[in-house]
């Protein structure tokens, strides 16, 4: 795998195929499970270990399905991996496990992971679709943390809320005044709507700018002068 390869799959990952911004994918989990940061982006990096070795492993066997019957067995081992990290969960983060409920096996059936194993580590191979796992999954941590912290901030006052069941002995940082009475519309699901779609106008705005940028930079082709 070349440089430009690695830096086209985090581009594309990251920003350019974004999974929450641009292919509005596994909306179920982006809004229901984001009303603070820390679920947000601990259900994320568990999507991303999912991808990442479901990438590996759907590469190093693609040459061995049937084409056939590919999207069962696409199933079936992201549902042996999926079931590893949900007893990890369950194991070590428990508080954490607890709160996420089902949102951790429905991992399974996320279109973000099934899309990816079908449109790019059946086709790649291993270590390509690893890292394409990796930061596909990076770029719905980004977006998953950036709009828990959004909504967690606006509806709360706070940051970091349940961080405790991580790394115990830490407190949620309280930004605004305590007095704060907080807008419960920011922690229900049409808020996470209100914020999802100012996220999908800040990222086209950021592209329609960087656009004009590049136009205004580009030398205008000199006409070539007539014969006469």
């Amino acid at each position: 795998m070349t440089r430009n390869e690695l830096r086209q799959i985090i581009a594309n990952g990251v920003w350019k195929q974004n999974t929450s911004l641009v292919q509005i994918l596994g909306l179920c989990p982006l809004l229901a499970v984001t009303t603070n940061l820390v679920n947000g982006a601990m259900l994320s990096l568990a999507t991303i270990v999912v991808m990442a070795m479901s990438g590996a492993a759907i590469a190093s066997l693609r040459n061995l399905i049937p084409h056939e019957i590919r999207i069962p067995v696409f199933i079936l081992i992201v549902a042996a991996l999926v079931t590893i990290v949900d007893l990890l969960f369950n194991a070590n983060l428990h508080d954490l496990y607890l709160v996420l409920g089902i949102f951790i096996p429905l991992i399974v059936t996320n279109c973000i992971v099934l899309a990816r194993v079908e449109a790019y580590a059946a086709k790649n191979p291993p270590l390509q679709s690893i890292f394409d796992g990796i930061f596909m999954g990076t770029g719905m941590l980004w977006t998953l943390s950036l709009l828990g912290g959004l909504r967690e901030l606006i509806g709360r006052g706070t940051l970091f809320s349940g961080i405790d069941m991580v790394f115990p002995g830490l407190q949620p940082l309280q930004l605004l005044p305590d007095d704060y009475p907080g807008l419960l519309l920011a922690m229900l699901p049409p808020g996470a709507f209100i914020v999802l779609g100012c996220l999908i106008a800040w990222k086209n705005w950021v592209e329609a700018r960087a656009a004009a940028r590049n136009q205004r930079r580009t030398p205008e082709p000199v006409s070539a002068a007539g014969c006469h």
